[in-house]
């Protein structure tokens, strides 16, 4: 598989834009309630704790056979980001899998914002050359069950650091 590069994803409210540094301002706003690191533990970024984190994943996987592709989430009508949305793909036993993640900010949670995303980010990694998706997902955090079942993923047997493993074929 070569590798993947970002591409703008829009759904019927969103787009999804591939991640820039010049995000970081707006986003460590969008991120800045601690409640949001409930699951997956830390605190907040700065915007320069962020520009950085930015432009160490911009700069993409040192591994060749791995990309890293990420996105801001902006809803049109209000001209805004939202959140992230995120794929790392790579080979597998069984193929190129895609190991993804979402996050919306307090403030834009319970819209459908996450569900609107994550279908999109699947729906378009559906079209690439990725055989499986998976996330990560503890077993407390209902909201991002919910998000992972209507991307139309399903838990398995698997359990990675604490979290359950969902997955689906890409092409289903």
């Amino acid at each position: 598989m070569s590798a993947l590069a970002a591409q703008v994803i829009s759904t019927r409210r969103l787009d999804l834009l591939p991640l820039r540094v010049e995000h970081a301002e707006e986003m460590a706003a969008v991120l800045s309630d601690p409640a949001l690191h409930t699951f997956i533990g830390g605190t907040p970024d700065t915007p320069q704790a962020l520009r950085s984190r930015y432009q160490r994943i911009t700069a993409g996987s040192p591994y060749p056979a791995v990309s890293w592709l990420n996105w801001v989430i902006r809803l049109r009508d209000e001209s805004c980001l939202t959140g992230t949305v995120q794929a790392t793909v790579g080979p597998s036993g069984h193929g190129t899998v895609a190991e993804v993640a979402w996050v919306v900010g307090t403030p834009w949670q319970g819209r459908g914002i996450a569900v609107e995303a994550a279908r999109g980010l699947v729906d378009w990694l559906g079209r690439q050359a990725v055989h499986a998706v998976a996330a990560h997902i503890h077993p407390g955090h209902r909201a991002s069950a919910a998000v992972a079942t209507a991307a139309g993923l399903t838990p398995t047997d698997e359990w990675h650091d604490g979290e359950v493993r969902w997955q689906r074929s890409a092409g289903r």
